[in-house]
C-alpha cells in the first residue's frame, strides 16, 4: 500500500506541473489580448494559438494519465512548480530524487517541452503582459498601426480605443465604386503658321482669309496675334493696309469675347505706328474709345484699348475725335491702378502738348481727389507725368490767352483745380524737399514758371 502511494502522489505532482504551467501560459497570453485587439492578421493567429494550446493541455493531460498508470511500478519522484514575478514569466519545475530512473527522465522530459512551448509562445506573441500591470511593445514586431498608422499601444489604427473582442475586417476595396473617366475632349486644329514667324505678303494674305472666314474664337486668336507679331514690322505694316487687313483686324473690336477684342486692339496698335495706317484706323477710333471707358477696369482690354489711344493721339490730326472723352479720362487718374494710371497720363499729355486742345480740357470737369496725386508718396513716375500736364496747362494757358477768362470755367473744371483754388501750387511746393533729384528738379522747373 505504502508503494502505491508513492506512485499516486507522483502522478498526481506531475498533473499539478503540467496544469500549472499551462494556467501561467494562459495568463500571460490572456492578458495581453484583453489590452488591444489585434489586426485582422494577428486576430488570426491568437486564434490557431489558442486552439493549438488547447489541443496541447489535452495531450498534456492525456499524457498525465499515462503516467499515472505508469506509477504504480516506478520509484517516487517529488514535484514542485514555482511562479515568478517580473520582466519574464517562468513557469519553473524542480524534480526531487527518483525512486525510479524511467518516471524521473520522462517528467523531466514532460516538463522541458512545456517549458520550451511556452517560452516560444511568449517570444513570438509580440506584446507580453505582465503581472504588474504594465504593457510593452517587443522591438522584434512590426507596428501595429499598419501603413500610415501610429505605434501607440492603446490605439486601434482609426483612432479609437479598441475593445477585448477581435476586430471585424475592413470592407474589401474592391466594394468601393470605380472611378468614372470621362474622355477628354481634343481640338483638333493645324494653324499653317507659327505666331511668331515673319511671313511674306502671301503668307499674310493667308492669314487675313483664315481670320475673315472663321468663327472659332481659337482661330482668331491665333491668326491676330501672328498679324500683330508681323506688324511690329514697317515692311508688313504696308502689306497689311495694302491687303485691306484693317478693317478686317477693326471689324473684331465689336466681339463680346474680351480676348479676341484685347488682340485686336494690339493688332491696331502696331498698326497705328504709320500715319497711313492711322488713316484707316481713325474710323474705329470713337468705338475704341468708347469700349476702353465701359470694359471693366484695369483689365487688359482697358489697357490694350489705352495704349492704340496713346498711339493715335501722338499726332495732332485726331485728337479732336476723343475731346468728348476728357472727363472720363481724369477719372481713371483717380480710380484706375498704377499701371492704369500711367497709361492715361501718358494719354493726357499727348492732349496738353496740342495748344488747339486747351480749352477742351480745361472746361472738363475733373473729380477733386485729383489733387492727390501731388502727394509725395506717390510714385516717382506718376509724380513726373503729373508735374507735366500741370507745366503744359499752365504753359497754354499763358500762350492761348486764358488768364482772363475765369468766367467761362466751372469750379469743378480743371481751370479752377490748377490754377484758381490755389491747392495745387501749394502741394507743388510740398515737393520741394522731395528725397528724388529727378522730381525735385522737376518742381523748381515748374514752380519757375508760374
Amino acid at each position: 500500500m505504502g508503494r502505491t502511494r508513492d506512485a499516486g502522489c507522483v502522478a498526481a505532482g506531475v498533473v499539478i506541473g503540467a496544469g500549472a504551467c499551462y494556467c501561467v501560459y494562459r495568463l500571460t497570453w490572456g492578458r495581453d489580448e484583453k489590452e488591444k485587439g489585434w489586426n485582422d492578421e494577428q486576430s488570426s493567429d491568437g486564434a490557431e494559438t489558442r486552439m493549438e494550446t488547447v489541443k496541447r493541455a489535452q495531450a498534456d493531460s492525456r499524457a498525465g494519465a499515462a503516467a499515472k498508470g505508469e506509477a504504480h511500478s516506478m520509484g517516487k519522484t517529488e514535484v514542485s512548480v514555482r511562479v515568478t514575478n517580473g520582466s519574464d514569466l517562468k513557469a519553473e519545475a524542480s524534480v526531487g530524487p527518483p525512486s525510479g530512473g524511467g518516471l524521473e527522465a520522462k517528467a523531466k522530459a514532460l516538463f522541458n517541452i512545456l517549458k520550451q512551448q511556452a517560452s516560444a509562445k511568449m517570444g513570438r506573441g509580440g506584446r507580453v503582459g505582465l503581472l504588474s500591470g504594465t504593457r510593452s511593445l517587443v522591438q522584434s514586431l512590426p507596428c501595429p498601426g499598419g501603413r500610415g498608422g501610429g505605434c501607440h499601444p492603446g490605439r486601434s489604427r482609426g483612432g479609437s480605443k479598441s475593445s477585448g473582442k477581435p476586430k471585424t475586417k475592413s470592407k474589401n476595396k474592391s466594394s468601393r465604386p470605380p472611378t468614372v473617366a470621362y474622355p477628354v475632349r481634343k481640338i483638333k486644329f493645324n494653324f499653317p503658321y507659327k505666331i511668331d514667324d515673319i511671313l511674306g505678303t502671301a503668307d499674310l494674305q493667308k492669314v487675313l482669309n483664315i481670320l475673315e472666314r472663321s468663327n472659332d474664337p481659337f482661330i482668331q486668336e491665333v491668326a491676330l496675334v501672328t498679324l500683330g507679331n508681323n506688324a511690329a514690322y514697317t515692311f508688313n505694316q504696308n502689306a497689311i493696309r495694302e491687303l485691306g487687313g484693317v478693317p478686317i483686324i477693326a471689324k473684331l473690336i465689336k466681339t463680346k469675347d474680351p480676348i479676341i477684342r484685347e488682340k485686336a486692339y494690339n493688332a491696331l496698335n502696331n498698326l497705328s505706328v504709320i500715319s497711313e495706317n492711322q488713316g484707316k484706323i481713325k474710323t474705329y477710333i470713337s468705338q475704341v474709345c468708347d469700349d476702353t471707358m465701359i470694359c471693366r477696369l484695369d483689365s487688359a482690354v482697358q489697357m490694350a484699348g489705352l495704349r492704340l489711344l496713346t498711339n493715335m493721339t501722338v499726332t495732332n490730326h485726331y485728337q479732336h475725335l476723343l475731346s468728348y472723352s476728357f472727363p472720363d479720362f481724369f477719372a481713371l487718374l483717380f480710380l484706375g491702378n498704377h499701371f492704369t494710371k500711367i497709361q492715361t497720363m501718358k494719354l493726357i499729355i499727348n492732349f496738353t502738348e496740342n495748344p488747339a486742345m486747351t480749352k477742351e480740357l480745361l472746361g472738363s470737369r475733373v473729380p477733386s481727389e485729383l489733387i492727390s496725386l501731388f502727394n509725395k508718396e506717390q510714385d516717382r513716375e506718376i509724380l513726373l507725368n503729373i508735374l507735366t500736364i500741370f507745366e503744359n496747362i499752365n504753359d497754354n494757358i499763358k500762350t492761348e490767352g486764358f488768364a482772363s477768362s475765369k468766367k467761362e470755367f466751372s469750379r469743378s473744371s480743371l481751370f479752377f483745380l490748377f490754377k484758381e483754388s490755389g491747392v495745387c501750387v501749394k502741394k507743388i511746393k510740398a515737393l520741394i524737399n522731395h528725397k528724388d533729384l529727378v522730381v525735385k528738379v522737376k518742381v523748381l522747373k515748374v514752380l519757375t514758371k508760374l
